[in-house]
């Protein structure tokens, strides 16, 4: 099958096409047909090797962790699902490569395809849905009534919480450009803070739940914005110790973690805010909550551009410039 793939890591420049054969499938799995695959911040970072320490992958190694396409065959134990079926998924993390022709994902981190959106804007919504989904939902349990403030609302994971806040009933804030301003009140933004002209902590108090896309100063600041015993979810800097031990990695970086991760946790205690730093899982059982909310009418993406499959490496480099207003697609059939 044809693939974008890695032999190393490093810049742009390591990344490959060419031919590799198709992943084995295995009793609980499922195997697609890739027809959309999105690109996300964590495609470049394991291209880098910035995350070696969590996801120690054997090369050759094809990028790519979200898709939408059509089932071709299952395994032996799958009951869920069946050739033909139309679906989509944010790979199991130790099984990614969704820039290729076909990927073998296991069943329960798979659902059905949202029947109102194309391949192509389904397989925008995976990996960012699910980012959203924990960091509000798993993690943050936010409920009607409450407050959040949202970093980066016209961002692809920002977008996607702006709506699912609204959704569950919450006081969602954002923080956006000028331009973007009248984009977020389309996602249901009930206040919108223009970071070039207003610092967000000064505008915004007592949130329960505060979702850090952007991290570094932001991050830090974020901590005045949220309520004594609120909760900061970053999903971008500063893992922490507590993060290191749930992830697996090992003991002997625990004291590497404690010291990345003690900004935020003395932010947290100087203002009585609880902190978390969320690398997001697969589930199929959540992309099939989040597709109900697509299918009726409660969430739809926000895409920036759709590149053809020859076009990979322009998309990552599209995606990586941080010029996109929305998610990058590449369209691998159709």
């Amino acid at each position: 099958m044809r693939a974008f793939y890695i032999r190393r890591y490093g810049g742009p420049e390591v990344l490959e096409e060419g031919d590799l054969p198709s992943p084995p499938l295995g009793a609980r799995d499922v195997r697609i047909a890739v027809h959309a695959a999105s690109v996300n911040p964590v495609d470049w970072k394991i291209r880098e090797g910035k995350l070696r320490a969590l996801l120690p992958y054997r090369f050759p190694l094809i990028l790519g962790n979200d898709c939408a396409g059509e089932v071709l065959e299952v395994g032996a134990e799958v009951k869920a699902f069946k050739p033909g079926d139309a679906v989509w998924t944010r790979m199991d993390k130790q099984r990614i490569g969704s820039f290729a022709e076909e990927v073998v994902t296991p069943e329960d981190a798979v659902a059905l395809k949202p029947s109102r959106l194309s391949y192509a804007e389904a397989a925008s919504l995976p990996l960012v849905g699910l980012t959203a989904w924990q960091a509000l939902v798993e993690v943050g349990h936010l409920s009607a009534g409450q407050q959040v403030l949202v970093h980066a609302g016209a961002g692809s994971v920002g977008s996607v919480a702006v709506q699912l806040g609204r959704h569950l009933g919450a006081r969602v804030v954002s923080t956006a450009s000028t331009k973007n301003l009248e984009l977020l009140k389309g996602f249901g933004a009930d206040e919108v803070v223009d970071y070039r002209t207003q610092r967000f902590e000064d505008v915004v108090r007592d949130a329960d739940v505060v979702l850090d896309s952007v991290g570094a100063d932001t991050q830090l600041r974020s901590f005045r914005s949220a309520r004594k015993g609120g909760l900061v979810v970053s999903i971008t800097d500063r893992p922490n110790v507590a993060f290191a031990r749930s992830s697996g990695v090992t003991p002997l970086l625990w004291p590497v973690f404690a010291l990345i991760g003690a900004p935020a946790s003395f932010a947290g205690w100087r203002h009585g805010v609880r902190y978390t730093y969320l690398f997001m899982h697969s589930s199929g059982e959540q992309l099939r909550q989040l597709g109900e909310l697509v299918d009726t009418g409660k969430l739809r993406p926000h895409m920036d551009r759709v590149f053809p499959f020859s076009q990979t490496r322009e998309a990552l480099a599209h995606a990586e410039s941080g010029k996109a207003c929305g998610k990058v697609v590449v369209q691998v059939r159709g």
